[in-house]
């Protein structure tokens, strides 16, 4: 059996960071706030979407106890040069679905929108969506109650 090689990997993050990248976000379901419910790695979809925002910075990172970027799974630094650790960071505006609840999350690669919209456009409902694309990472989060007062970041680092 071949193994991927650390090379074969920063190629792989490479080319994903110049995809189209958007992070969905959805309701999910009621019954999650009392018995939380985990990923499933073989979903595609988000149960319920909400919404789809295009990608606001993504750089590549190395692993660092004290670096700037904190993400659940540790501390990184911004690298200049290419590696296998991907930083993808998606800020959500004031009135990107100011009265949903948010209980999924997810990155994809390759979303489509429609091609009639203006081209500065940055927050996508899912009817102006064609094509979700394919989800790279998925995460439930406990409830989050949207409010026009306020601005989400969610930020990954995705290893490849």
């Amino acid at each position: 059996m071949a193994t991927l090689v650390t090379s074969g990997r920063t190629a792989i993050a490479d080319s994903i960071r110049d995809g189209a990248l958007f992070m969905g976000w959805g309701a999910g379901l009621v019954a999650w706030d009392t018995a939380f419910v985990t990923e499933d790695t073989s979903k595609t979809q988000l149960v319920t979407p909400v919404g789809y925002r295009k990608l606001t910075e993504s750089a590549f990172c190395t692993p660092n106890a004290n670096g700037t970027i904190v993400v659940p799974t540790g501390n990184f630094n911004v690298s200049q040069t290419p590696t296998n650790h991907l930083y993808l960071r998606f800020t959500f505006d004031f009135d990107d679905a100011p009265t949903a609840q948010i209980r999924e999350t997810a990155v994809f690669l390759g979303t489509v929108t429609d091609p009639a919209l203006p081209l500065g456009q940055m927050y996508f409902s899912p009817a102006q969506v064609t094509n979700p694309g394919t989800m790279l990472v998925a995460e439930n989060v406990p409830r989050i109650n949207r409010t026009a007062a306020t601005r989400e970041t969610f930020e990954f680092v995705v290893t490849f």
